[in-house]
């Protein structure tokens, strides 16, 4: 009993299999490629607004080298020179053009080589060339 079942859905199967193979070679190039190319692909994650991505087309960074990220804080170290006020670190990435994902880490290596000093809290921070 279980083999003719099996058998009869094996069979239902390979003509179904068949039947749309039939249908994909049948139709024109046109219109099997004419859906993707009239959506557009988008992350879920952009942010309307949000800079482009520097590391790929997923909305990640690519990673960064320690020479990167201290080229970063060398950059960060020689703007806040010239700003005696300082500056917080939406500030700091608007002169700099750099991404906010870039900033914590760049920040945090600052502060730990004490390149970098800091006042304030949470948004309030302001950084300072030590």
């Amino acid at each position: 009993m279980a083999t003719a079942l099996h058998s009869q859905l094996s069979a239902l199967a390979d003509r179904f299999a068949s039947a749309v193979l039939e249908a994909i070679r049948g139709a024109p190039l046109e219109e099997l490629l004419g859906d993707a190319r009239a959506r557009p692909q988008s992350s879920s994650r952009a942010r309307p607004g949000a800079r482009p991505a520097r590391g790929g087309s997923s909305g990640r960074l690519r990673r960064r080298s320690p020479d990167d990220i201290a080229k970063a804080l060398e950059q960060v170290h020689g703007l806040l020179k010239r700003k005696k006020d300082g500056l917080r670190a939406e500030q700091i990435r608007d002169e700099l053009n750099m991404q906010s994902k870039e900033m914590p880490r760049v920040l945090a290596e600052g502060l730990a080589k004490r390149k970098l000093r800091k006042k304030g809290q949470k948004r309030a921070t302001t950084y300072f060339a030590a």
